[in-house]
């Protein structure tokens, strides 16, 4: 006999609006805590789903894939990025993917300006100085940052996360650079008032602000290596909301440490939670635990774009934001 309603895994605690939501459309297993699934538990999942709901913490490679039951016909990722997924294999299985795009490009963009003016405007070295109890009183030359209106601000990756940084940056004051594997319309361009630059070397070498925006695919790992950090001004600082594998991060600690480098404001790392110890020691660093996409409504409207490939996929149709290799 045929099942009525999809089985449906979900690994990791959502929303609880979403996970109500799944409970009404699906036959859904939820997450009892907030940790992430172990191989045997996603081994376990993808032997049991038609559906299996990641997030970008669960490695879903062909290894994984390979032990998946007959009924698994659907991977719908909670979160923008697929670099966790091993699309290929899985289309070679017939197992759809699907993603959640769009709807964090806000809340990432806002992160971006945030870590911007905490870098260059020293807003965590002020912090420390009153939980610490040190403030003695206003004084002309104490904790000078620099005024972020008039800089020139290279974007790495003009998407839409990209693009909605340049506008923040603008109302800034920001002057807006941008270098992309494409460029843009010119009518994007003229909006946004963004030079664009076919080298990356040589806007990385004239910029005062660097902001990683692209996605995780082999060419852009490391594409901000040691060789192109050391063209930075040492005046500059560069913040990276993206993914972390884009940016050396232990020769953008070096050249922090020597004075190369300005500053950096970081809300991924290479290693995901190893950060690099010599990172935490630098009081010109602002380090977040990945919090670019942490609002409520983002979280809430991503459980929403799940349902809504879920739910298409269950209706004998393609998911709207399905996932295929040419994409990446």
């Amino acid at each position: 006999m045929t099942r009525e309603r999809l089985s449906v895994v979900v690994t990791r605690r959502l929303p609880e609006a979403v996970e109500t939501r799944l409970s009404e459309l699906f036959d859904v297993r939820l997450r009892d805590d907030d940790t992430p699934m172990t191989r045997d538990e996603l081994v376990a999942a993808v032997k049991e789903a038609d559906v299996l709901v990641p997030t970008v913490t669960d490695t879903i490679d062909g290894g994984l894939l390979g032990q998946a039951g007959e009924n698994l016909r659907l991977i719908a990722n909670y979160g923008a990025g697929v670099d966790n997924i091993d699309v290929a294999t899985a289309r070679q299985r017939g197992i759809l993917v699907s993603n959640t795009p769009g709807v964090l490009t806000d809340d990432t963009a806002d992160m971006a300006m945030a870590l911007i003016l905490a870098v260059t405007r020293r807003i965590p070295e002020g912090l420390g100085v009153m939980q610490q109890g040190d403030w003695t009183g206003w004084a002309p030359t104490a904790l000078l940052g620099g005024r972020i209106g008039g800089r020139r601000l290279g974007i790495l990756g003009m998407g839409r996360i990209g693009q909605a940084v340049a506008r923040r940056a603008s109302a800034f004051g920001m002057q807006v650079h941008y270098h992309n594997r494409r460029r843009l319309r010119p009518e994007i361009e003229q909006e946004l008032e963004a030079t664009y630059w076919e080298s990356l070397d040589q806007m990385v070498a004239r910029m005062d602000v660097i902001s990683v925006n692209c996605p995780s695919t082999p060419s852009s790992f490391h594409l901000m290596n040691a060789r192109r950090l050391k063209l930075m001004k040492p005046s500059a600082v560069i913040v990276n909301t993206s993914r972390g594998e884009v940016v050396d991060e232990n020769a953008l600690t070096r050249l922090i440490r020597s004075g190369d480098i300005a500053g950096a404001g970081l809300d991924v790392y290479e290693h995901g939670t190893s950060v690099n110890p010599r990172l935490r020691q630098l009081p010109n660093v602002v380090l977040l635990p990945h919090m670019g996409s942490a609002t409520l409504e983002g979280r809430i409207e991503m459980g929403e774009k799940v349902i809504i490939n879920i739910k298409t996929f269950e209706d004998g149709h393609r998911p709207p934001d399905q996932v295929v290799p040419s994409m990446l």
